[in-house]
């Protein structure tokens, strides 16, 4: 049974942060247990976007109070450990090591952006990890994409993601900086302020903070983002029920716009296509309450 809760800020205990190792690194997952008295239901796991964390869907997991939840650091990103990145599917092998450990099977897993397109390859590489998918406008492009010969960026010619400011006096003054910017300007006010309250770490100077996910780690995701060239193979053998939740579609170059392949759920065995042209790319973030409600009636 799922079920849908009334959610209200902070009615949940703050998570447990778990690490596991995985890969040579530590993975951090932050785990929310069910209210007791709770009726049986699958655990949810999710996992982030790039250049994010697994607490910014904490105003997501309030609305899911009956279900145990993970939610995911993946690798360079929040808590857990790891560096620069030239394939994405790391990331799927360091989740389905994280599931194995954890002992979740037949899971609910939710997945944005890059964290759709990891969850997708975990689900193929790991039959049996999830019982279904629910991925918020996943990065699988069209095969065109991959069949580029040119790599996107270089070590001479990096991602600008590279140059991004990366110290932080305090999640005040990051809050102050992005505020009015675009894609942070649409975001909830709540999953905004989670954004930069968990997106800064002790800066290794000692001085200050600095972005959990540092600029060399967000420029190396997008830069080997054409890696895994086989994951709409992967797609085809998927056969559980997966939702895809496609954004508006305007120009790849603008971080709002959808990068989902539009008919990737005609690839998948059991695909749903959900077109949303009144969302952006980061629809979790500018309503989670909505994704919520998307989550809650596709696995009731």
């Amino acid at each position: 049974m799922f079920r849908l809760g009334n959610a209200m800020r902070n009615t949940r205990p703050e998570p447990l942060a778990r690490t596991y190792r995985v890969n040579d690194i530590d993975l951090v997952v932050h785990e929310w247990a069910p209210v007791p008295g709770s009726p049986d239901a699958p655990a949810l796991v999710f996992a982030h976007a790039t250049g994010f964390h697994g607490r910014v869907w904490d105003a997501v997991v309030e609305h899911f109070p009956g279900h145990a939840i993970h939610a995911i650091d993946l690798r360079g990103h929040g808590l857990s450990g790891g560096g620069p990145i030239s394939d994405w599917r790391i990331m799927a092998h360091d989740v389905a090591q994280l599931l194995e450990q954890a002992g979740l099977s037949h899971a609910v897993g939710i997945g944005h952006s890059m964290g759709g397109h990891t969850l997708v390859q975990v689900a193929a590489d790991r039959p049996g990890a999830f019982s279904r998918l629910v991925l918020f406008d996943p990065v699988i492009l069209a095969p065109e994409f991959y069949a580029l010969p040119e790599p996107l960026f270089t070590a001479d010619n990096p991602h600008p993601a590279i140059r991004r400011k990366r110290d932080f006096a305090s999640p005040e003054e990051m809050m102050a900086r992005f505020l009015s910017r675009d894609p942070y300007r649409l975001f909830d006010a709540r999953v905004f302020a989670d954004y930069c309250r968990h997106g800064l770490v002790p800066a290794a100077s000692g001085a200050g903070m600095e972005l959990a996910c540092s600029p060399e780690m967000e420029a190396s995701v997008y830069g080997s983002s054409r890696s895994n060239g086989a994951i709409l193979d992967a797609a085809r053998t998927v056969d559980i029920p997966v939702l895809v939740v496609r954004a508006q579609m305007t120009d790849l170059q603008d971080f709002k716009s959808s990068p989902t392949w539009p008919e990737l759920a005609n690839v998948l065995p059991q695909g749903t296509d959900l077109y949303r042209p009144d969302r952006t790319h980061f629809h979790p973030f500018e309503d989670p309450a909505d994704a919520a409600r998307i989550i809650a009636g596709f696995i009731a």
